[in-house]
């Protein structure tokens, strides 16, 4: 079981070297590969202007580990070059770079020549608890704006894959709402409820979700009893489906700016791992960023 960042750095390493591709990397995704690099982790693919990046890269510590430079000095001829390297194979890890989230999660999207898989990409953010070995994850919290029931049930399988990579035999999921009893005024309760009872009937394999949950009824098996919620979830949970991305982003972003806890992100749902440049996300965790998409990739299975 990964348990830490610590545990997803060691796992990564033993999955061996992946090539990551970069459309015009900036200066901070240069030191981000070059100490993964250090680590063994990746080989950077880098698209660009040659000239430029070669001279940039030879002031940089990544001179001195295995490199690719391929030209490009258009910004969409880099995207689609890029996309084309994933789609043959010759990628295993694609990273935002020097595009914006809408250029690049558009060409990902695109039905004909993009990268989706799944019914529904989506975003994990993952959380290293502080007093405790364990990992927690809450999704969507970046791309899925308003989902409906179809579109968190596939967020819900999306985030479920990650956490069995993680090595969780039976991930317990809270699905978050604002109160913990349905009520039909607050649509987000009846899908709780929904998913709740499509996994007491095995629709999700070996899962345990409960919904719907307010946040202290989540973070505390005492809560939820005083409330007369009784499971096992309550005050173990190790996947946060929120309503929509208003409160996963924020629920995030409190987690990592008032909680000062350690964060990571993978887009899900996708043929092969795509890494954001989300502002939440520190600079010295975004090598663990890398860690973590590389586990997505080992013995071969999608990234969804």
């Amino acid at each position: 079981m990964i348990d830490s960042f610590k545990d997803i750095l060691a796992a990564a390493k033993q999955g061996g070297v992946k090539r990551v591709v970069v459309p015009f990397p900036g200066r901070e995704d240069i030191d981000v590969l070059s100490r993964a690099a250090a680590l063994g982790l990746v080989s950077p693919i880098l698209i660009g202007n040659e000239k430029s990046l070669k001279a940039f890269i030879g002031k940089t510590d990544l001179w001195s580990y295995p490199n690719e430079v391929l030209n490009e000095k258009d910004r969409k001829a880099a995207l689609n070059r890029a996309l084309t390297l994933m789609r043959e194979g010759k990628g295993d890890i694609l990273m935002q770079g020097g595009l914006t989230q809408r250029a690049l999660m558009g060409a990902v999207l695109d039905e004909e020549s993009g990268m989706k898989k799944a019914r529904v990409v989506s975003y994990a953010s993952v959380f290293q608890l502080l007093k405790t070995e364990k990992l927690i994850s809450v999704t969507d919290t970046f791309l899925n704006n308003n989902p409906g029931l179809v579109e968190k049930q596939a967020i819900l399988e999306n985030a479920l894959h990650l956490d069995r990579l993680l090595g969780a035999e039976s991930p317990k999921v809270a699905v978050l709402s604002a109160i913990e009893q349905v009520n039909p005024g607050i649509p987000s309760t009846l899908d709780a409820a929904v998913l709740s009872k499509m996994a007491e009937r095995r629709q999700f394999g070996k899962a345990l979700v409960e919904g719907p949950l307010d946040i202290d009824c989540a973070l505390s098996e005492a809560a939820a009893g005083r409330k007369g919620v009784q499971s096992v979830v309550t005050g173990n949970v190790d996947i946060y489906l929120v309503p929509e991305v208003d409160t996963g982003y924020l629920l995030a972003e409190a987690l990592v700016f008032f909680g000062k806890m350690p964060a990571v992100g993978v887009v899900l749902g996708t043929t092969k791992p795509v890494v954001l440049t989300i502002p939440f996300i520190s600079d010295e965790n975004r090598v663990v960023e890398i860690a973590l998409a590389s586990l997505t990739c080992r013995k071969g299975v999608d990234n969804g």
